[in-house]
């Protein structure tokens, strides 16, 4: 009999399933924050896989599919342990904000401190709760505010785990992505444990083909794993592109975007991938592709500025995805300009 897992003082016997609540800090009325946590603890020996969301309070698409992933019958014969965490930051969800209320961003906060602010706290709480206790996992997240983000898995594929558990994904883009400073995955590797993030869709949106792919990639990799007993039919293994260099197009001036391609789409250097004009369609501007490439990001505000970070697109070229250059921020704290003027980024 394999022994019991004991998570902010619970104790979880093999066998069980329990759900609580995490205390973090109150709120200042004096009400309780806790952060959600549902473990299913088999009585067969495997991995102890954590599955995260909402660590970007207001990226919600993950919330949704772990609720599926944990409804899902097979997992009564569960190998191993799983830890789902559906609202890692519950003070951005609530308010519908990506940060914390001292506009920190969680994941930039990391491995934290019981002693430091409140994102450090919250951090520290999930590295020696949650990352602690497990032996893989997997960060969901979506774009910005409105940026939307082609399905997709960012991961180091120097880390032969973590390669392996990133293919068996089934995402059609792996990206393979160095550490960002600050980062769950940065910290979750020091503790030798392999983080998949997945990135797809829009903050404070559902978007349904995104979910379901999301559900579909965790499965994939508990099958992996050799956590459910048997392997499941399903849509045949899907080859990914792997990228390893990125590039952003910009807005050539100030105006009204017209997009010329969608998320997903393969395009050329110097193709067109949108037009910027003034309010009564004249000096209209192309948005040129600086490479070739696949779009996997895009905003979907048509208002734009001059310089305005429209289309990400990555390329297959390249060792190594610099992580701080994937994201583009929509403001706060910390803001710098990348060395090859490529996106404006979160120091």
């Amino acid at each position: 009999m394999r022994d019991p897992i004991r998570i902010a003082g619970r104790e979880i016997k093999p066998g069980e399933q329990l759900s609580f609540d995490v205390p973090i800090v109150d709120l200042s009325t004096r009400t309780p924050m806790t952060m959600p946590v549902q473990v299913i603890h088999g009585t067969e020996e495997g991995p102890r896989l954590f599955v995260s969301a909402a660590i970007h309070g207001d990226e919600i698409n993950g919330v949704e599919i772990v609720q599926r992933l944990m409804a899902d019958p097979g997992l009564a014969q569960l190998h191993g342990t799983l830890i789902a965490v559906p609202i890692v930051n519950v003070f951005g969800f609530v308010s519908q904000s990506r940060y914390l209320p001292d506009r920190r961003d969680l994941n930039r906060s990391f491995p934290g401190s019981p002693r430091g602010s409140l994102a450090s706290r919250l951090a520290h709480l999930f590295l020696t709760e949650i990352v602690a206790n497990s032996t893989h996992g997997i960060d969901l997240h979506t774009g910005a505010i409105h940026r939307a983000n082609y399905p997709q898995v960012r991961a180091n594929l120097d880390q032969p785990e973590t390669e392996k558990l990133a293919k068996a994904f089934g995402a059609q883009v792996v990206i393979n992505s160095g550490f960002r400073q600050g980062s769950l995955r940065e910290s979750a590797s020091k503790w030798r444990v392999p983080v998949l993030v997945y990135e797809a869709g829009e903050a404070l949106r559902h978007d349904g083909p995104s979910i379901e792919q999301g559900v579909r990639g965790v499965r994939n990799v508990m099958d992996a794993l050799g956590m459910l007993p048997a392997k499941r039919d399903g849509a045949p293994k899907i080859e990914p592109l792997i990228a390893r260099s990125s590039s952003w197009a910009r807005a050539p001036q100030s105006g009204v975007l017209r997009d010329a391609v969608a998320l997903g789409a393969a395009v050329e250097k110097g193709s067109a991938l949108g037009y910027v004009a003034d309010p009564f369609g004249a000096a209209r501007t192309k948005v040129k592709s600086r490479a070739d490439g696949m779009v996997i990001g895009l905003t979907n505000l048509p208002l734009v500025y001059e310089g305005d970070a429209l289309f990400h697109l990555v390329q297959s070229s390249g060792d190594q995805v610099d992580a701080a250059k994937l994201d583009v921020p929509e403001g706060g704290l910390d803001q710098e300009w990348d060395d090859q003027d490529q996106a404006l980024t979160y120091g």
